[in-house]
């Protein structure tokens, strides 16, 4: 009942214990209590200690009492009758809640060396210019730091993210366009719940991004097949109802990694307008190409103001950074500030100004430099290591672009069982099946490289290898489609 051992006064300890027996109805409505002078001598307290707590349940109102008639449990309180209590059944999700919930984002697995994609290098991350910068900043009292006067994200960052986008992607745009989120999956989850009505037909490439399928079916929209093969997007399906939006990544699609060719990028345009539609252009690879010139984002050959641009940092800086943003039409901008308002999306105004001075001081760009400079060297590393160790189970090709590369299984290996084992062997891919919802998926791993060093790149080859010569030695290659 009581701890004399416990930092918690023998009051409270006593009050809570009490409170508890009351409220299980072990005690009933008109029991009395023992006295207090009684209940002192047994748990070897004070009296005074007893006296307390009996107060505090009076001024509860779990208790009555009146002067030389004892003290009992209020008649107010009552167990609750089983008829009164809601059943386990009945505690339950919305229908959206429910099947919001039932979408998770892959996990990553802490304590495995990581070969999921879209995780950057962060071990030669600028932390100390970054450490200095938030620091610095930190010791500021402005008022612009200590409240939120535009919910759609500080002013420097707004003005440095359009500074940038101009002269790295060809994003024509004024500062009052750009909207600061936690993420592109915010962006994402703020676009489906602004511009999508429910019940609307949002076209979505197959195979296509988890995330953002989840989003826009969380947001109410009806999701179409936008098949994407290597040869490029079947914008002339005819079996595709007319959409309120259409979702891509033309830059560096996922998961396949092919860019979408200029022809195809302004018959896009061409059909948004002609189904008054909205495209929305998710550029989350867009700084990584590594042949050839740059490829400029969609949106800078968009004259109707029909593409909303989603960025992210997490994927240039630091996954933990939590800052993507949209650029959206003039016209919408304040309803998109507005919104984030309700929504709870903006992130935190220290960290957005440091970033604003990341790169107005020019690290952001030297740092991008850098990058580009060591995953064109580690993806060609990868794939090498990859064709020599692993040839015979699965086909690794170099990218022009992006953080990852694709790798096709040979049949009839599965890819959510291979993914599975290799875990167990201390590494972590993500399956390319997952990726297809309304055709046959093909099997292969989608490998992220940019975040793993040589020595790691050695002990990630060698596992998969592991991986691969248990589910050949056990005779039990598993069969297409066996994991679902």
């Amino acid at each position: 009942m009581v701890d004399r051992n416990s930092s918690v006064p023998l009051a409270r300890q006593l009050y809570d214990f009490l409170r508890a027996v009351i409220l299980r109805g072990q005690l009933g409505a008109g029991e009395r209590l023992p006295p207090t002078r009684t209940l002192a001598n047994q748990l070897g307290i004070g009296r005074n200690t007893v006296i307390a707590a009996y107060d505090r349940l009076l001024a509860d109102g779990y208790v009555a009492a009146r002067t030389g008639g004892g003290t009992w449990v209020a008649h107010t309180v009552s167990k609750p009758s089983r008829s009164e209590t809601i059943g386990a059944g009945e505690l339950s999700l919305s229908r959206r809640g429910s099947l919001i919930a039932s979408r998770p984002q892959p996990p990553r697995n802490p304590g495995k060396i990581n070969l999921q994609p879209g995780f950057p290098e962060a071990a030669t991350f600028p932390f100390s210019i970054w450490a200095r910068l938030l620091a610095h900043n930190a010791q500021r009292r402005g008022e612009d730091l200590l409240g939120y006067h535009d919910y759609s994200g500080h002013p420097s960052l707004k003005e440095a993210i359009a500074s940038y986008l101009g002269v790295a992607r060809g994003v024509d745009c004024d500062p009052e366009q750009v909207v600061v989120v936690t993420g592109a999956q915010a962006a994402l989850d703020l676009v489906s719940r602004i511009l999508v009505d429910e019940g609307d037909w949002v076209w979505m490439e197959e195979p296509g991004y988890l995330g953002a399928r989840s989003a826009f079916l969380g947001g109410g929209a009806r999701v179409a097949p936008l098949t994407v093969k290597r040869d490029g997007w079947r914008l002339a399906d005819p079996d595709l109802p007319a959409p309120r939006a259409v979702y891509l990544t033309p830059s560096c699609q996922w998961p396949l990694g092919v860019s979408m060719a200029l022809d195809e990028r302004l018959q896009l345009i061409g059909l948004a307008e002609r189904h008054n539609a909205w495209i929305i252009e998710d550029d989350y690879d867009g700084e990584y190409r590594f042949r050839g010139g740059p490829v400029p984002a969609l949106h800078g050959l968009d004259a109707t103001g029909r593409v909303i641009y989603v960025g992210t940092f997490g994927k240039t800086l630091f996954s933990s950074l939590r800052i993507g943003f949209l650029i959206v039409p003039r016209a919408l901008a304040a309803s998109f500030g507005r919104a984030i308002s309700v929504t709870g999306q903006f992130a935190p105004l220290l960290v957005q100004f440091t970033l604003a001075d990341f790169i107005r001081q020019g690290y952001f760009a030297a740092h991008l430099k850098r990058m580009r400079r060591l995953y064109a060297r580690r993806q060609r590393l990868f794939v090498e290591a990859c064709t020599r160790e692993l040839g015979q189970w699965i086909s690794v090709a170099e990218n022009d672009a992006g953080m990852q590369v694709l790798g096709k299984l040979a049949p009839p290996l599965d890819d959510q069982m291979v993914a599975a084992h290799a875990l167990k062997h201390g590494v972590d891919v993500q399956p390319i099946s997952i990726n297809f919802y309304h055709h046959p998926p093909e099997h292969g791993l989608l490998l992220g490289y940019a975040g793993v060093d040589e020595r790691e790149m050695a002990l990630a080859v060698a596992a998969l290898r592991a991986t691969f010569q248990e589910l050949e030695s056990c005779g039990s290659q598993p069969q297409l489609g066996s994991i679902k």
